[in-house]
C-alpha cells in the first residue's frame, strides 16, 4: 500500500499529470493499493475507485468514484461545474448563500 499526502501540492501541472500517470500505472501494472489525500478533487476521483469527502475531519460523503463525479453537491462545491457541466468563475459562487447538503 501507498499513503500518498497532497502530491500535486505546488507543482507545476505537467509534473502533476506526470505523476498521477505513474501512480495510475503502478495501480494497474503493479496492483498496488494507493490511499490518497488531495485537494483536487478532479484529478483525484478521475483517478479513484471510491473516495471519500471530509469536513471539518469528519467523512461526510463516500461513494464510488464514478458515483461522486455525478454527484451535484460534488460538482458544485469541489469540482466548480454548474448543473449543465459549464465552469463556474470562484467569484460567482456564493458559499454562504448554500449549504452543503451533508452539514444540515
Amino acid at each position: 500500500m501507498m499513503l500518498l499526502d497532497e502530491p500535486s501540492l505546488g507543482l507545476a501541472p505537467m509534473l502533476v499529470e506526470e505523476i498521477f500517470a505513474i501512480v495510475e500505472r503502478l495501480h494497474r501494472e503493479e496492483k498496488l493499493t494507493v490511499l490518497l489525500v488531495e485537494q483536487n478533487a478532479a484529478l483525484a476521483l478521475a483517478l479513484a475507485e471510491h473516495g471519500y469527502v471530509m469536513e471539518n475531519g469528519r467523512i461526510v460523503l463516500d461513494g464510488a468514484a464514478a458515483a461522486l463525479r455525478e454527484n451535484a453537491d460534488i460538482k458544485e462545491f469541489y469540482l466548480g461545474l454548474t448543473d449543465v457541466g459549464a465552469r463556474k468563475s470562484y467569484r460567482d459562487v456564493k458559499h454562504y448563500k448554500r449549504r452543503k447538503r451533508w452539514l444540515s
